[in-house]
């Protein structure tokens, strides 16, 4: 059993003002791997105090130095990354080959992004010929709560730290206590890379507790929250009293629109998309909707790939896809599948239960249902699990209004070759970020949505400038500035 009860404050490993064992548990087998504190408000007190002591002396740090400290987190993950793997895999259920092909690197890739990102920001800069003795400043906004999830840990532990430290921010994170491993191991990352005490804290605990408690604290100036879009609304309500920042990374439910026209690969591509990391993923292409001539064809290939899609533990080295990550989430799952059944969808593959040979441990049969119709309650809501709706289209314009027909606006997909076609739908379809072909969005681009998914905007440029306040300056004295440089 891994003991890890302590919080990371003020530089330095401190113990729970009250003892509060919480355990986690390995979503392969049911059974408790570690334990963990859940902290009380004078933890989050502890931390918040921490963080705001050591901000007037973070945010004077030359950017400069600011990035050298950074980077030395970079080089304890590499020496340390099969830790990193090993701890996403037993708390989440990763199996263990993506929780070292994807889930851990997600750490290097956002952070050489932010590195890249943070050498062109200006950080004084004129405001326009028309006005030679105005500036605008970009300063960090205070000290940031942060709150990440589970599903993918890492990814949203990066995409939240880095750029708040860059910024020149201090932090208190709160990660998901059901997946806490990594970000501990985060924070000796940080402790190992030299960062000052106080710039970066961690306080376990749930969201009722921590969460609320960072949500309201009058000394925490901004909020920046990844989950589901329920808990958005509950921390949104938690901030405004104090006026707060408040940036969310909420729910999703992808529309992918396949023509006729579309590749070979591309509803094999798209089933497997759905089914990733057991399709625990907010920006899941769950709704496949299908061009008529196609349609048939479609539902024939998405049944035969999930019935090809293994199902195993996450200690098991392989190309399978592991458990959901608790017995909530399992039961949840289960429920809308009878649900899809029920209003008559049609069950093409996968179904209530768990795969054939596994009897303990939350794993969900690969589930397809063709036949959907809007307005069904698998075709509304977020399943959260390996579960794909599959609905016909007769136009383009059909399309359109049942993938923008939702509450949500995180990412939609776009399958054809018709490039003037991708085009058009790049711009009609709602959401914040749109893929096509099987086209991945490059290095640095903004990862966030719109509506019911929330309107923040992580990586890149856009993930620092979350943390930056704007101040406009009138009387600057331009003659000064160029002798300071000399």
């Amino acid at each position: 059993m891994i003991e890890k009860r302590d919080f990371y404050i003020n530089g330095g490993w401190t113990a729970p003002a009250e003892a509060r064992d919480c355990e986690v548990i390995d979503p392969s087998t049911e059974e408790a791997c570690a334990v963990i504190s859940l902290g009380d408000q004078a933890d989050t007190d502890a931390a918040v105090a921490a963080a705001k002591a050591a901000f007037e002396g973070w945010a004077a740090t030359p950017p400069a130095e600011r990035l050298r400290l950074v980077k030395g987190i970079l080089a304890q993950y590499e020496a340390r990354k099969e830790e990193m793997a090993q701890a996403i895999s037993l708390e989440m259920g990763a199996p263990i080959d993506l929780a070292r092909n994807s889930q851990a690197p997600c750490l290097p890739w956002h952070l050489t992004n932010f590195l890249k990102a943070f050498e062109e920001i200006e950080w004084v800069r004129p405001l326009g010929p028309h006005a030679p003795n105005d500036r605008i400043a970009l300063e960090p906004i205070g000290v940031v709560g942060l709150i990440t999830p589970w599903n993918w840990p890492m990814n949203q532990v990066t995409l939240k730290v880095i750029p708040a430290l860059l910024a020149g921010c201090t932090c208190v994170l709160k990660p998901s206590e059901e997946a806490p491993l990594s970000s501990l191991l985060f924070a000796e990352f940080v402790h190992d890379a030299g960062l000052p005490a106080g710039v970066f804290n961690l306080v376990n605990g749930d969201g009722a507790g921590v969460g609320t408690q960072l949500s309201s604290h009058p000394d925490v100036e901004m909020i920046s929250f990844t989950g589901s879009t329920r808990a958005g609304r509950a921390i949104s309500k938690a901030a405004a009293e104090s006026l707060k920042r408040v940036t969310l990374e909420l729910g999703g439910k992808g529309a992918n629109l396949i023509f006729a026209d579309a590749d070979e690969r591309a509803v094999e591509r798209g089933v497997k998309h759905c089914f990733n990391n057991s399709g625990q993923s907010c920006n899941a292409p769950t709704r496949m909707l299908v061009e008529r001539p196609l349609y048939d064809r479609a539902v024939e290939i998405a049944a035969e790939v999930a019935a090809k899609t293994r199902v195993a533990s996450a200690h098991e080295e392989g190309p399978h896809i592991g458990p959901v990550v608790n017995k909530r989430q399992f039961e949840q799952i289960q429920s809308y599948i009878q649900k899809g059944i029920d209003e008559g969808a049609r069950l093409v593959a996968g179904g209530l239960g768990r795969p054939d040979g596994l009897n303990r441990g939350f794993f969900v049969r690969p589930t397809v249902f063709a036949d959907v119709t809007p307005g069904m309650t698998i075709e509304r809501e977020e399943i959260f699990g390996p579960v794909l709706s599959i609905l016909p289209f007769e136009t383009e314009e059909e399309a359109v209004r049942i993938a923008n027909d939702t509450p949500y606006g995180l990412t939609n997909y776009v399958q054809s070759e018709d490039g003037a076609r991708r085009n058009r739908l790049a711009r009609r379809l709602r959401s914040g970020m749109v893929e096509m072909n099987g086209k991945s969005r490059g290095a640095g681009a903004p990862f966030g949505g719109v509506k019911a998914s929330g309107r923040a905007r992580e990586g890149g440029v856009w993930g620092i400038e979350e943390f930056l306040e704007v101040k406009a300056i009138s009387g600057w004295d331009p003659e000064a500035e160029a002798l300071a440089a000399e």
